[in-house]
């Protein structure tokens, strides 16, 4: 399969250069470490040469390849992005908040070519022999200097063991090594010598770009919500993430903003898998426009038409603020980044120098409606229900043009649909009572 049949399907014209360049240095089998830009489209540059390896392989219906991803929602939205490739390879997402004996009854019935995991689950799997380490021949980590970190060390020590046969190791990351670089980056001595494709920017490059317009606004008061209103008044429905320090924040945040009605979703690690899937579907589809989240959303989240990134809290370093920056301007999008800086804060060293001062307290809080609003399905992939199916049922029964149905996303037991507001109303009682597919289900507007 060529690659630019793939690239046909995903809507894409062409690689990037970065992309070229994995796409060979993979074939050679070298270990690789890719360094590269947030958003710049490191899945693709990895998976890609994957399927080629695949093709190659021919070794029927056995797991070949493991990627590692530091976190859950990074696992499934991967996956994803190779489901929707459509090629004749297998793949599932294992992870945390669901039973290991309900996974592994999936890798006995789907059998796949390659899994998407975060460490402590692979781990689990390795362990009680669900997944057969030593039939696996690549191995990609994603994000490595998460995965990597103090709090994976022992769980990714413990993989390694038990992949004794991997003939190719890619790293892939959006910042650069750092410390001792060598010595912090490699726990095991065998990829010392990993080929290292850098396409990150230098200083200078980065101060030339000008896709990304960087801002200060100074806040008159310690307590910034009036301030982050205000400026999300002024960017005027710019689909937006306000990035905040810890998830009462977030909680505290998103009340405030809600009460002044602003169109609002709430991310961050204390909420149940069900609501963060629900919040990210709502910005992502623009049911909402402002995204409150903690750090949890600044790495691997595939979010896109991000218009502006909110610094609300100071971002605790270079590291974090590239992370959370990265979330705008990606490919070749235009974005705004811009902190928030209380009367007792100082301007971070790292953060651009020659940003500019945008003022807003004379603003009056008026937040900006988005033209979409999300319908819930209580049917979804186990019914054998498909997007083509909702579409269809919306315009023969619901009244709906293709242009007033936007994001549709199919769950295993519900799906959510981004529908025009102003058709919302008359598509639910043209719908009321009527079946989908030949099914009766619940059928509604998402209010939550």
């Amino acid at each position: 399969m060529q690659y630019q049949e793939i690239l046909k399907r995903m809507g894409f014209t062409q690689l990037t250069p970065m992309q070229l360049n994995m796409y060979d240095e993979v074939a050679t089998g070298k270990d690789i470490v890719l360094l590269s830009p947030t958003g710049s489209g490191k899945t693709m540059a990895f998976l890609l040469p994957l399927v080629e390896k695949l093709e190659k392989a021919k070794q029927g219906d056995n797991l070949q390849i493991i990627a590692i991803v530091p976190s859950r929602e990074l696992a499934q939205q991967t996956d994803d992005v190779f489901k929707r490739m459509k090629t004749p390879y297998r793949s599932l997402a294992l992870h945390g908040g669901r039973p290991t004996m309900e996974e592994h009854r999936k890798l006995t019935a789907v059998k796949p070519h390659i899994v998407f995991t975060t460490p402590g689950r692979l781990n689990d799997h390795l362990t009680k022999e669900n997944i057969i380490g030593g039939l696996v021949t690549t191995l990609v980590i994603d994000e490595f200097d998460k995965c990597l970190e103090l709090g994976f060390q022992a769980e990714m020590e413990s993989i390694m063991k038990q992949l004794k046969f991997v003939k190719q190791v890619i790293f892939t990351s959006a910042t650069c090594l750092n410390g001792n670089e060598q010595d912090d980056f490699y726990l095991f001595n065998k990829w010392r010598n990993a080929q290292i494709l850098n396409f990150l920017p230098t200083s200078n490059e980065k101060a030339s770009q000008n896709t990304v317009a960087w801002y200060i606004t100074p806040s008159p008061e310690k307590d910034k919500l009036n301030t982050l209103a205000q400026l999300l008044t002024h960017i005027a429905g710019t689909p937006a993430i306000v990035f905040v320090g810890h998830r009462e924040s977030a909680e505290r945040i998103a009340t405030f903003l809600k009460t002044h009605k602003f169109e609002v979703s709430c991310y961050h690690g204390g909420m149940q898998q069900e609501d963060r899937e629900r919040a990210l579907y709502k910005f992502r589809a623009g049911s909402n426009n402002v995204l409150v989240a903690t750090d949890l959303a600044a790495r691997g989240l595939d979010i896109p038409e991000v218009g502006a990134v909110i610094h609300y809290h100071l971002p605790s370093d270079e590291e974090t603020l590239t992370h959370r920056s990265g979330r705008t301007a990606r490919w070749t999008s235009s974005g705004e980044i811009h902190l928030i800086l209380g009367p007792e804060e100082v301007l971070p060293s790292y953060y651009p120098q020659s940003a500019e001062e945008l003022r807003v307290e004379h603003l009056t809080i008026k937040p900006t409606p988005s033209g979409w609003t999300t319908l819930y399905i209580g049917k979804g992939k186990r019914d054998k229900l498909s997007k083509m199916d909702i579409v269809g049922f919306l315009c023969k029964k619901g009244g709906c043009t293709a242009t007033d149905i936007g994001r549709i996303d199919v769950a295993p037991n519900y799906a959510y649909v981004a529908i025009s507001r102003s058709t919302i109303k008359q598509a639910l009682q043209l719908i009321k009572g009527e079946k989908i597919k030949g099914m009766k289900t619940l059928i509604e507007e998402m209010r939550k």
